[in-house]
């Protein structure tokens, strides 16, 4: 067998975890401990394969899975996230850089965020007379999704739409202004008007973050290295 890449293979397997994650958590609103166990003793492999160094290297990879596995069980202590969550994201803080990781973390903040939002307005308690708030709710929801993938875009090497082309530097400002004020509005009315606390799987989130991510950074790379051992 040609000698590919051993880290893009690991990669690939993360991948593969992570799609994991998300499916089961949809399903079952569950990820289980063998997996984000799996990912996490996997990590060394993947510090073995990338040549980290003790120090620096590891120690920062090892102070970052414990400062996101403390820091985010605040969390799930107040109910905010589940176990499953937490443990996925300590997981994935073993193995990537620090700013890979706060890509991750900003992504998935931004998918939970529109992901909460959608799920908000489909469980309004309204009077059937609020007509406008709905309208409101469903405006700012949809601006929320909409601004979230833009942002997720231009993040992942999407090219930043040029508004000022179109229309006066003032009126892109007014129109970005009152969409904002839209958006705020809008999302208050879904958080102050829930039928019951609908739970989101935010490892979904975490997962569509996380594939993002590696897809970005990580899929050039290892297409070229794959295409100079001869399996691409």
């Amino acid at each position: 067998m040609p000698d590919a890449d051993f880290r893009y293979i690991l990669l690939g397997c993360l991948a593969i975890a992570l799609a994991v994650a998300a499916a089961t958590d949809l399903k079952r609103r569950q990820i289980d401990n063998w997996l984000n166990a799996g990912v996490a003793l996997a990590a060394p492999l993947f510090w073995w394969a990338s040549g980290l160094s003790l120090w620096p290297g590891l120690a920062i990879q090892f102070a970052m899975g414990l400062i996101v596995l403390f820091g985010f069980a605040l969390i799930f202590a107040r109910g905010g996230m589940g176990g499953g969550d937490v443990k996925l994201l300590a997981a994935l803080a073993l193995w990537l850089p620090p700013m890979v990781f706060f890509s991750v973390l900003f992504l998935t903040s931004l998918v939970g965020g529109a992901m909460s939002m959608v799920a908000g307005a489909r469980n309004l308690s309204l009077e059937p007379g609020q007509t406008a708030k709905r309208r409101l709710a469903l405006a700012a929801t949809a601006l929320w999704v909409g601004g979230s993938c833009y942002i997720a875009w231009v993040m992942n090497g999407g090219t930043p739409l040029n508004a000022s082309g179109l229309l006066p530097g003032g009126l892109v400002a007014a129109a970005f202004i009152a969409l904002l004020a839209i958006t705020a509005a809008g999302a208050m009315v879904v958080s102050r008007n829930q039928k019951s606390r609908l739970p989101v799987p935010y490892g979904l989130a975490i997962s569509t973050g996380g594939l993002l991510v590696l897809l970005t950074n990580f899929l050039p790379p290892a297409r070229a290295a794959f295409a100079a051992s001869g399996l691409g």
